[in-house]
C-alpha cells in the first residue's frame, strides 16, 4: 500500500497555535507593563499628629479620613526610632504618659522595599525629619495609633487610606481594557488558524452527501494537507471497489444472456406441452438478468447533483401513476429541498410508490423537514411484513412474496436499489408495520445546505 507522503514546508498547525498563544501572552505582558509605567502609584497617606490626637481624644473624626474603634493596641515599634519620637510627641499633645500611647506605621516596610517607586520617594522625603522640622508633626503611611482610656480599654485610630484600593481598581480596569482590546485580534487569529479545518469539515460533509463529489483541494497546514490527501485516497479506493463490484455484476448478468438464449432456442424444438414449464423458468431468468443489469446501472450511475424540491418530484410521479388508475395522494406539509441526482431520486420514490399500490392497494405520502433532514413517509393498506423481514427485504434478490411469479413477487431488487440510492445521497430508508395495519416506508435525506 502506497503511503501518503508527509508534506514539507510551512509551519505546522501545532506551531501556529503555539506561536499564537506565545504572542498573545507577550502582548498582554507588554500592555500591562505600559499601563503600570504610565499609571501614577498611590501616594502614601499623610496625617498631622494634631488630627490623630483629636480622634484619640474625642473618639470621632469629622473629616472621615480616620477610623476610630475600641480594640487591641498595636505592638510597640522597637526598630524605628523616628516612630517612637512621634509616639512621644503624640502622647505629649494628649497629656498622657508615653506608655499609654502606641503608634505603628503599618506599610512603611513595604514602601521601603521600593515596590512602588513613587510612594517610596514620597516616603524618603518624610522619613527622617529633623528636630524642629514641621514634617516631624506628620505621619506618613498607613498607621495605627492607640490611647489607653481610664477604664482600661484602648481607643484605636487607623488611617482610612483608599489610595491603594483605588490604584488596584485602576490596574484591574487596565487589565480589563487589555483583554477587551486583545479579544478581536485573538478572534481573528483563531479564525484564520481554524479556517482550513472548517473547509476540510465542510468538504467532508459534502463528500458524505455525494460520494462522487470532486476530491478535496489540498491546502492548509501540513496536518490538514495530510488528512485531506488521506481522505481523497480513501474516496478513490472506495469508488474503485464499488465500481469493480458493480462491473462484475453487470458482466455476469450480461454473459448469462448468451447461454440463456441458446437454451431458449433448444426449447423451441420440444413439443408445446413439454416446453411450457421450461419457458416459464427461462422467462423468469431473463427478468432476473434484466433486474441485475438495472441494479448495476442504478447503483453505479452518478448524475450531476442539483437542488430538488422533493414535493414537486413526488407529486409529478403521483400524477402520472394516478392517471394510470393508481390510488396515490400526497398530503399537505413541508416542502423540503435536497441536493441530489434527479433521475436516481425519481427511481427511488417511483419504486416505493409502486410497491405501496401493488401490495397495499393505495399510497399516502407525507413530507416533513426537521433536524436538517427531509423525511418522506409512504403508507399503504397492505398486510404488512413479519418483523423478521423488515430489514431483509432490502437485501438483493430477497422477496417477501413467496411465490416465484414475477407478477406478484418481482425479482427482489427494487428495495435494494432504493437503499443504494438513499445511501449514495447520505440518507437512509427503512420500513415498519403501521399500528393500524399496513406498511410504512420512511426515507431520510439531508436537506440542501
Amino acid at each position: 500500500m502506497e503511503a501518503v507522503a508527509r508534506p514539507r514546508g510551512g509551519p505546522t498547525l501545532f506551531l501556529r497555535i503555539f506561536l499564537l498563544l506565545l504572542l498573545s501572552t507577550l502582548a498582554a505582558l507588554v500592555l500591562n507593563l505600559i499601563f503600570l509605567l504610565i499609571s501614577p502609584p498611590p501616594s502614601p497617606p499623610i496625617h498631622p499628629l494634631s488630627e490623630i490626637r483629636a480622634a484619640l481624644a474625642n473618639g470621632r473624626d469629622p473629616s472621615g479620613q480616620l477610623v476610630v474603634a475600641i480594640g487591641e493596641p498595636p505592638a510597640e515599634a522597637v526598630d524605628e526610632p523616628w516612630i517612637d519620637v512621634q509616639r512621644r510627641r503624640l502622647a505629649a499633645t494628649l497629656g498622657d504618659p508615653p506608655e499609654l500611647v502606641r503608634l505603628a506605621v503599618l506599610h512603611q516596610g513595604w514602601l521601603r522595599r521600593g515596590v512602588m517607586p513613587g510612594a517610596w520617594l514620597s516616603f524618603r522625603h518624610h522619613r527622617h525629619p529633623l528636630a524642629g522640622d514641621p514634617r516631624a508633626d506628620l505621619v506618613v503611611g498607613r498607621f495605627t495609633a492607640a490611647a489607653r482610656l481610664p477604664d482600661g480599654q484602648w481607643r484605636i485610630v487607623t488611617s482610612a487610606d483608599r489610595g491603594f484600593v483605588m490604584w488596584l481598581r485602576q490596574m484591574g480596569l487596565s487589565l480589563l481594557a487589555i483583554a477587551i482590546a486583545m479579544t478581536p485580534a485573538a478572534w481573528w487569529l483563531a479564525h484564520r488558524l481554524t479556517a482550513p479545518l472548517r473547509i476540510f469539515a465542510a468538504a467532508a460533509e459534502r463528500l458524505g452527501r455525494d460520494p462522487r463529489a470532486p476530491p478535496l483541494a489540498v491546502q492548509g497546514p501540513p496536518e490538514v494537507v495530510v488528512a485531506t490527501e488521506a481522505l481523497n485516497e480513501m474516496q478513490r479506493r472506495l469508488h474503485d471497489y464499488v465500481d469493480d463490484r458493480t462491473t462484475m455484476i453487470a458482466a455476469i448478468a450480461h454473459d448469462l444472456r448468451t447461454p440463456l438464449m441458446r437454451l431458449a432456442f433448444h426449447l423451441e424444438a420440444l413439443p408445446a406441452d413439454a416446453r411450457a414449464p421450461f419457458e416459464s423458468d427461462v422467462a423468469e431468468m431473463k427478468a432476473m438478468i434484466s433486474s441485475a443489469l438495472t441494479y448495476a446501472r442504478e447503483t453505479s450511475a452518478h448524475g450531476e447533483r442539483q437542488r430538488l424540491d422533493v414535493r414537486s418530484l413526488i407529486e409529478s410521479l403521483a400524477d402520472g401513476m394516478t392517471d394510470q388508475g393508481r390510488d396515490i395522494a400526497v398530503l399537505t406539509g413541508a416542502d423540503p429541498v435536497v441536493d441530489g441526482d434527479p433521475l436516481a431520486l425519481r427511481a427511488l420514490f417511483a419504486n416505493l410508490l409502486e410497491n405501496a399500490v401493488r401490495y397495499g392497494t393505495r399510497a399516502r405520502v407525507a413530507l416533513l423537514a426537521e433536524g436538517g433532514s427531509a423525511q418522506v413517509t409512504i403508507d399503504d393498506d397492505g398486510p404488512g411484513l413479519d418483523e423478521s423481514e423488515l430489514e431483509r427485504v432490502f437485501q438483493p434478490f430477497y422477496r417477501a412474496e413467496r411465490s416465484r411469479s414475477r407478477d406478484t413477487g418481482g425479482t427482489g431488487l427494487g428495495l435494494a436499489i432504493v437503499r443504494a440510492i438513499a445511501k449514495a445521497h447520505a440518507g437512509q430508508v427503512f420500513v415498519a408495520n403501521r399500528p393500524g395495519g399496513g406498511l410504512r416506508a420512511t426515507v431520510h435525506l439531508p436537506l440542501s445546505a
